[in-house]
């Protein structure tokens, strides 16, 4: 006689970008080892590979983590954790007042949420008729990005994000030019045009939490902020 099935209990979420509700389940035995992977990989690749399949088989293929902003697939996954794990997990936190000493603290990531910092916009003035309309990066974004330094993937993914250019009444959309024809164009941009698209990024709706640490040695109390889905996988 066969064994009788386990029953899966589901969840709800709120997604952060456009506040759809979705159904999730917890992840089972024989997907944790994918949580394993995205933990103890230093491997961009390997990471989101793990992260988008647990993503996917966890909403029932509702979600498809390779054309959804990545802090929806970060909320989504920390959930998963959240549910299939429990909600606490132990991080280390370098202490601000030194720069040295790190101290262990306990984060409930129920209690994480994705942030997005007053004044945040998508549209950046490059001139006074000319701005850019870009769009949030994706997890494939992610996978694709390449470059022998932080500069190189900086372009990268700036080249990637931008979704159209408006020169006075006329808009040029990105899928229309060529990948070329962008790396020209962002190319001769100013280093100030630069430092305000990246404003876009710095700003951006992120996973973010606030701590109050006690560094041991010193005694000071500082407030810390962690984002990013890594910083809290423990």
């Amino acid at each position: 006689m066969a064994l009788p099935k386990l029953e899966t209990p589901t969840y709800e979420l709120s997604l952060p970008s456009t506040n759809e509700s979705i159904k999730f389940r917890p992840f089972l035995v024989k997907e944790q080892k994918i949580l394993y992977m995205a933990q103890n990989s230093k491997n961009d690749s390997e990471i989101s590979n793990s992260v988008s399949q647990l993503v996917s088989n966890c909403t029932f293929n509702k979600i498809d983590p390779l054309t959804s902003p990545m802090f929806d697939i970060e909320y989504i996954f920390l959930n998963l954790r959240s549910k299939s794990v429990g909600s606490e997990v132990e991080i280390s936190i370098l202490c601000p007042d030194d720069n040295k000493t790190k101290v262990p603290v306990k984060v409930n990531l129920d209690e994480v949420s994705v942030q997005m910092t007053t004044g945040h916009t998508n549209e950046v003035m490059l001139s006074d008729k000319m701005k850019l309309v870009l769009r949030y990066p994706l997890l494939k974004d992610m996978k694709e990005l390449k470059g022998d330094n932080e500069v190189d993937r900086v372009f990268n993914i700036l080249v990637k994000c931008i979704h159209e250019v408006h020169d006075g009444d006329k808009i040029y959309n990105a899928v229309d030019v060529t990948k070329e024809e962008i790396n020209t164009f962002v190319e001769q941009m100013t280093t100030t045009q630069i430092e305000k698209i990246m404003e876009f990024f710095d700003t951006m709706p992120k996973l973010r939490h606030v701590l109050k640490i006690t560094n041991p040695k010193t005694k000071v109390k500082s407030e810390v902020v962690v984002e990013g889905l890594q910083s809290f996988l423990g």
